[in-house]
């Protein structure tokens, strides 16, 4: 396990070759930093890679050729080493290929690329997946990034969550990890979700059918903290429910966690992607503070 720093006159990053997560986002000048710490008191993670599942298989199984394999939620690679690739004076790219115990779980061969890019205030965070097998390969890829609330220091104090060029949202609710029937319709105050510990109550809010590709956090004044910019046509917003948790997540998705009716195969899982032999899915979504 290594820690990699990309620095320019405004920002400063690190990241570390295990999960490729990146694990600080700092201001130069004011020496603020914007990632959550990973205190395991209310999640021990920072901006895990998830992949090859977003979410959760229905009763952690999925069915491909008649074979059952198992996964742990949002997948292994965040748990993973991987290898340095390259690296330049703003850009560093680390991969993880498969091997026998990942085929144990998930049965395709793959090479996994993740880069991080630095310009001005801007932290561009890019996914490669490369299909090496001589057929089709399923996969789902996101990111997981938890950002330190804006004044949520104190437990009465609130920030709000913007959606850009939307005055409501549509969000699918949780049920035990899986994505429900149930969506909900909340109305937004200029585009604005005051964030509560209500709003989270049941856990992650599902956000499809990409009805926004900007999602910002602004302080209590409504001043743009930070904002995560992003073509994924899904995305969670996430916050631990019931613990006043200081870090709100932005997570930007191609794919998601199983409906709780779901019964079928990898290939007919909703939000699932599709790689053809020899094929790369390429994607990014950036971070602007």
């Amino acid at each position: 396990m290594s820690f990699y720093i990309l620095k320019n006159e405004l920002i400063t990053i690190k990241v570390e070759s295990k999960g490729a997560e990146l694990r600080s986002l700092k201001d130069n000048y004011s020496g603020k930093e914007y990632m959550w710490c990973g205190d395991a008191a209310f999640w021990g993670r920072v901006s895990p890679i998830l992949f090859p599942v977003v979410g959760a298989y229905k009763d952690k199984e999925c069915r491909y050729m008649g074979k059952t394999y198992s996964l742990p939620q949002h997948g292994f690679a965040r748990d993973m080493e991987f290898a340095l690739k390259e690296k330049t004076e703003d850009t560093i790219w680390f991969s993880l290929k498969d091997d026998e115990t990942t085929r144990e779980n998930y049965p395709f061969k793959f090479v996994l690329e993740i880069g991080y890019k630095i310009a001005d205030r801007e932290v561009s965070v890019m996914w490669r997946v490369k299909n090496i097998n001589d057929g089709d390969m399923y996969f789902s890829i996101g990111g997981h990034p938890a950002f330190t609330a804006p004044k949520r220091e104190k437990e009465k104090t609130t920030c709000y969550i913007g959606l850009k060029g939307l005055d409501s949202v549509k969000v699918r609710k949780l049920d035990g990890g899986l994505a429900s029937d149930e969506i909900m319709k909340l109305i937004l105050e200029d585009g604005l979700l005051a964030v509560s510990e209500e709003l989270f109550a049941d856990d992650a809010l599902i956000i499809e059918n990409g009805q926004t590709g900007e999602v910002s956090l602004l302080d209590e004044d409504k001043n743009t903290y930070l904002t995560v910019n992003f073509d994924a046509p899904l995305f969670g917003l996430w916050t631990p429910p019931g613990k006043n948790a200081p870090f709100i997540c932005i997570e930007p998705w191609y794919g998601r966690c199983d409906s709780v009716h779901f019964t079928g195969n990898l290939e007919e899982r909703e939000w699932g992607n599709i790689l053809k032999a020899g094929e790369c899915f390429e994607s990014s979504y950036s971070i602007q503070i």
